[in-house]
């Protein structure tokens, strides 16, 4: 069963993989030159494909910016790799490069950008008035406290000289954009903060956000480009992989082997833990009463939960702290396998995708001494699976299409 969950994850990482996905995407080379933007988790891969792909005689040239340790050996593309999930000056003077390399382009040419998951905290040019570390500890306030995604991009967007549709208007070649998708909805001004899609939220939104989490907001936003400026004109943002997609995928590994799966949604969202006791409730319900579907049966769901945690504290990330919150609200764990994992192959902190959960971990990790719940209670997922060599380690994945889980009831 863990071999099948593993096997699951593997067809939904493989659906969103740019090698294989982008090159039907590429248009014909332009009259002039053609600079390849390249940013995010995905962006050392989604390069490699153009390198593949792209006439040898045609002109190609251009920055890969992506997370430390998942870049690839390009030849004709520059890589950089630089932080995530909080910017730092790697990313930034990477960035200014691209802007300028954008703002040198002409009609005739081509603005390739290629985008992918992470590209808001790699892709940082704070806008004057703002400094880098500022820019920073702002970002890190508010991951630790919990704000969804695109509350997070609705501030960097208005802090930023690149994102919320600035890249596009920064260049007057025309924009390709392709887009592997990260967040739910798969709306393009979301991922990666949109740098070449028009952005409908305003300063006031992005205060309001601070104003929210209690976040004192600084002096220095800047409004961004707004759907109907004509300057989107000549700009195409095209998503070419999607959560969804993957979590098909996913289902057709399950319904080879004679399990019925299924996709309860790929925007699911909120607090890990509480995210849990939901599936845990639904996984009971199936399993006394055979209903809504009758075991066994796979139910599969993608989205981006978060983790609310204190100052200093929690090793792991949303998936590990999904997994074990389920295992203590489902608690009679007998039957029940399950598989949450991160597709860029890292969840959180540490170096896991994620992790797996089988019929005996409670019992397994009682035997060792470990109370699940304390280390619920102290974001230790990782902690607890580590102990119970329970993790899934794949490494970078070079893709990113947001989280995968799958709970595998049996008979």
């Amino acid at each position: 069963m863990r071999g099948l969950l593993e096997t699951s994850y593997g067809a939904a990482v493989a659906a969103a993989d740019p090698l294989k996905i982008l090159p039907g995407h590429l248009p014909e080379p332009p009259r002039g030159r053609t600079l390849v933007a390249a940013v995010g988790k995905a962006a050392a891969s989604m390069a490699l494909a153009v390198e593949r792909s792209w006439p040898a005689a045609a002109p190609l040239e251009g920055i890969a910016l992506t997370r430390y340790g998942h870049g690839l050996p390009l030849q004709r593309i520059q890589l950089v790799e630089a932080g995530h999930p909080l910017p730092d000056a790697a990313g930034a003077a990477a960035a200014r490069s691209i802007l300028e390399g954008a703002s040198g382009l002409g009609p005739e040419d081509l603005l390739l950008a290629l985008i992918s998951g992470g590209g808001s905290a790699l892709l940082s040019v704070p806008t004057a008035g703002v400094t880098l570390e500022e820019l920073k500890a702002l970002t890190s306030d508010l991951l630790r406290c919990g704000a969804p995604i695109e509350e997070i991009n609705t501030v960097r967007k208005h802090l930023s000289a690149v994102h919320g549709g600035r890249l596009a208007a920064a260049t007057r070649a025309r924009v390709l954009a392709l887009i592997i998708s990260d967040v739910t909805g798969d709306d393009p001004t979301h991922i990666a903060s949109g740098p070449c899609a028009p952005d409908p939220s305003t300063c006031s939104d992005a205060s309001a956000v601070l104003g929210k989490y209690g976040i004192a907001a600084p002096e220095a936003f800047e409004e961004s480009p707004k759907p109907g400026d004509p300057l989107f004109d000549k700009v195409e943002n095209r998503v070419i992989a999607t959560a969804h997609r993957s979590l098909e995928a996913a289902a057709q590994a399950f319904h080879r082997e004679g399990i019925t799966p299924v996709i309860l949604g790929d925007s699911i969202v909120g607090e890990a833990a509480e995210v849990a006791k939901v599936m845990a409730a639904l996984s009971r319900e199936i399993r006394q009463h055979a209903s809504p579907w009758r075991p066994p049966v796979a139910l599969i769901s993608g989205g981006e939960c978060t983790v609310t945690m204190p100052r200093g504290g929690g090793r792991g990330g949303r998936c590990g702290e999904f997994l074990l919150g389920f295992a203590v609200a489902l608690g009679d764990l007998r039957g029940t396998w399950a598989v949450a994992a991160d597709t860029d192959g890292i969840d959180g902190s540490e170096d896991n995708a994620g992790a797996v959960l089988s019929p005996d971990t409670l019992l397994r990790g009682a035997s060792r001494g470990l109370d699940a719940r304390q280390f619920l209670s102290n974001h230790d997922s990782y902690g607890y699976f580590s102990a119970l060599d329970d993790l899934l380690v794949t490494g970078p994945t070079r893709t990113n299409v947001n989280d995968y889980r799958a709970i595998l009831l049996a008979p």
